[in-house]
């Protein structure tokens, strides 16, 4: 079974993991947001365009504690600006609303390519080491501190709410799968009784995609969430914000359990949108 309902004892002492913020994350959260900042979230951030506005005032505290915790870092050439790390921040953010949070503790840095890079990893087939393989990367969380990511396909999957691809809420969401120290698509959930009924249900999701992806056919999750576990969970964030309405009629299980742990109902904003 790919969701390990072994999950359940692993969740152990991790029900006190949570705490209150300190009066350093108090200050942040108090920050009015800048004009410009609300200018660049309805221009760049259609999600935020959707969000009830206790939602929104919710969101603008978190992103005042994320963007004064969280270093951004261009590569390639790239210059950061303040539009590039609002758009990211608040999309980040939706991932914690309504929730208690420690703001991705094991995250420090985000690195930002102006588009997708190529990686070069290593291959050996026993004791034979085999040329390098290039790969084409649009972004990655990675376990040392640090999110990877290209702006241009922030920007597009930002951009395109109903497509059920985004970059950020994807890369994101394995953020918090790996709080636990473990990326298996089974983040911290508030009580110990919920780990087993999310590996049932998800392990139930999962396999159901891997079976209709080996037959070619396709789902409003995507294909991609069939690689692993780790992945069905952050695609399954993906369309759970950006097709709450089909991913309800088709996997209500599924729906319910990251309405639970996501503590939102992304379903119920389409009204606003």
């Amino acid at each position: 079974m790919e969701f390990l309902l072994v999950a359940v004892l692993g969740a152990v002492g991790l029900l006190g993991y949570y705490h209150s913020a300190g009066p350093r994350r108090r200050r942040l959260r108090a920050r009015p947001v800048p004009a410009a900042w609300e200018e660049l979230l309805e221009k760049n951030v259609p999600l935020y365009r959707k969000l009830p506005r206790d939602l929104r005032q919710q969101l603008h505290g978190h992103m005042q504690i994320f963007l004064g915790e969280k270093d951004f870092e261009g590569c390639g050439g790239l210059v950061v600006t303040e539009e590039m790390r609002v758009t990211i921040a608040a999309q980040a953010c939706l991932l914690l609303l309504n929730r208690p949070t420690r703001y991705f503790p094991g995250l420090n840095a985000i690195l930002v390519y102006p588009s997708a890079y190529v990686v070069e990893s290593q291959r050996r087939e026993g004791y034979i080491q085999l040329p390098d393989e290039r790969e084409i990367h649009l972004g990655e969380s990675w376990s040392n501190g640090t999110l990877v990511l290209s702006w241009s396909d922030v920007h597009n999957t930002a951009h395109d709410v109903r497509d059920g691809h985004n970059l950020v809420l994807h890369e994101f969401a394995h953020q918090l799968d790996t709080e636990d120290g473990s990326g298996d698509g089974i983040p911290i959930l508030e009580q110990q009784s919920k780990y087993y009924h999310w590996a049932e249900v998800l392990n139930t999701e999962y396999q159901h995609l891997v079976e209709i992806t080996e037959l070619g056919k396709k789902d409003v999750i995507q294909a991609y969430g069939a690689t692993n576990p780790a992945e069905f969970f952050a695609v399954a964030t993906e369309a759970f914000f950006e097709k709450p309405i089909l991913m309800h009629r088709k996997h209500p299980e599924l729906y319910q359990e990251l309405k639970d742990f996501y503590k939102v109902d992304p379903e119920s904003w389409q009204s606003s949108f």
